[in-house]
């Protein structure tokens, strides 16, 4: 038997060992080491009030495929639902005012849509109808996205559209963050024309027209798809289990496990690191010490969410859309808020007499914001609902999770250096890296480097019974 062994229990390394199965290789034996006692990793749910809530991502882009054909494979096409529905606001001076829906990730189109939405003021709008014409130098390498849209639209774009968008996602600054990495559909434009607006105009234009929903989640919560891949890849898992150190041998790996003093060792024909950039990295030091120091550079940010779970009758009837987003130069406790119970009707349904409210708390770098107990934290997104939408009265229940470390960020150069880190890693035959430290942090993206993980392995290892020489 050959055996492969991944190192981490997330989606990338549930994903890896579904792909793996399906090679239909029956001379595959394929093990996962995940050192916390749950497979799952950033995705989660947990009972609120009765019912199941996601503590983690809670949805998945639907038009990339590979996380809703992975989630049809392994038996939950009929639980994949859509959002009833996905317009946000932005909670900016002393009101929660609608997010344009033609820019983006926060970069206008065209004067058009950001006017009249009471986000911006006039001279940022006359300063986008204007940018079309300044002239500049196009862009010849990575820079950050923050800093590029200041110098072309001004800070005020930066910091109300800007930050609040890069902020649910990444949890980072967008002074810090790549453009190439980000928002790379607008890179190839600005390769040779430096206007930001053309270059959002021409992706929008470009993007593929569809009625399909951009959105999926699951009934039961998007937690429940790390364990039905795992189910379907007959994978050995192993939690509790901690990877010490990696090492290569005359015929292949050894992982060290277990306790110091009673250390266990496993062996293995090859190997994905399916964990994230820290433990990669460390793992990788004797072995690709190039790339293991890459890695070293992925900074991250940690943040928290706070599930609330209201009767029904606290809330506003009237709240619009299926959330909010909150710019940092407010000075608010919260980043985001998501009306649960409204975008995703499977809540709906399993409590129909209270609304499920998600606020998310934490930015790269300010750890110190969820040093505050489970209560602190409850007390904080519950004043900054009310004073942003009128929630008020005790929620019936509430649940914080924290995610320490959780959101590799995108730095200026990351394209780079994840070339950097893949060919350090492609040097050693039988041997690959997967997940969100790469190329995308969405469930979808860590599925496709799930995807490649499992076929550069495969390609190391002859079919048994093979001569090699």
């Amino acid at each position: 038997m050959r055996e492969i062994v991944i190192v981490g229990g997330g989606i990338a390394g549930a994903a890896t060992a579904w792909f793996l199965h399906q090679a239909g290789r029956t001379d595959l034996r394929v093990t996962i080491l995940e050192g916390s006692p749950r497979v799952g990793g950033k995705l989660a749910t947990a009972e609120l009030a009765g019912i199941p809530v996601d503590t983690g991502a809670e949805a998945m882009l639907s038009r990339r495929p590979e996380a809703v054909e992975l989630a049809r494979a392994v038996g939950l096409g009929d639980a994949l639902r859509h959002p009833a529905t996905t317009s946000a606001s932005v909670w900016t001076r002393g009101g929660l005012r609608p997010l344009p829906a033609g820019t983006v990730m926060g970069i206008p189109a065209d004067q058009a849509a950001v006017a009249g939405g009471g986000i911006l003021g006039p001279d940022s709008i006359a300063r986008i109808g204007a940018e079309p014409h300044e002239p500049g130098p196009p862009l010849t390498g990575d820079v950050s996205i923050g800093k590029y849209v200041e110098r072309r639209l001004g800070r005020e774009i930066v910091d109300l559209l800007l930050e609040p968008l890069l902020g649910g996602v990444y949890a980072g600054h967008a002074d810090e963050l790549s453009l190439e990495a980000t928002v790379p559909q607008l890179l190839a434009q600005l390769r040779t024309d430096p206007s930001l607006v053309r270059a959002a105009a021409r992706a929008k234009a470009a993007a593929p027209t569809s009625d399909a929903p951009v959105f999926a989640g699951l009934d039961g919560g998007v937690g429940r798809l790390v364990p039905a891949v795992v189910r379907a890849s007959e994978a050995d898992v192993r939690t509790d289990t901690t990877v010490r150190a990696l090492t290569r041998t005359a015929t292949g790996w050894e992982l060290l496990t277990g306790p110091t003093r009673e250390p266990v060792t496993v062996r293995a024909d090859a190997v994905v690191l399916a964990c994230p950039a820290r433990p990669a990295s460390r793992l990788l030091e004797s072995v690709a010490p190039g790339a293991a120091s890459e890695l070293a550079g992925i900074e991250h940010a940690s943040m928290a969410t706070i599930a609330l779970a209201y009767p029904a009758s606290a809330v506003p009837a009237d709240l619009p859309g299926s959330g909010f987003l909150v710019p940092p130069v407010e000075h608010r406790a919260i980043k985001a808020v998501t009306y649960s119970s409204r975008k995703w009707g499977w809540l709906a349904e399993r409590a129909p007499e209270l609304v499920i409210v998600r606020a998310s708390i934490g930015r790269h770098r300010e750890e110190a914001d969820l040093q505050r107990s489970d209560e602190e934290l409850v007390a904080a997104a519950r004043a900054d609902l009310a004073a942003a939408t009128g929630i008020a009265g005790e929620p019936v229940d509430t649940h914080v999770r924290r995610w320490g470390g959780a959101l590799p960020q995108y730095a200026v150069g990351h394209r780079a250096r994840v070339e950097r880190i893949r060919a350090g890693v492609a040097a050693h035959p039988g041997l690959a890296v997967a997940g969100a430290a790469y190329d995308g942090l969405g469930i979808p993206a860590c599925v496709a480097s799930a995807r490649s993980a499992a076929t550069q392995v495969l390609a190391a290892l002859p079919a048994a019974g093979t001569m090699t020489t």
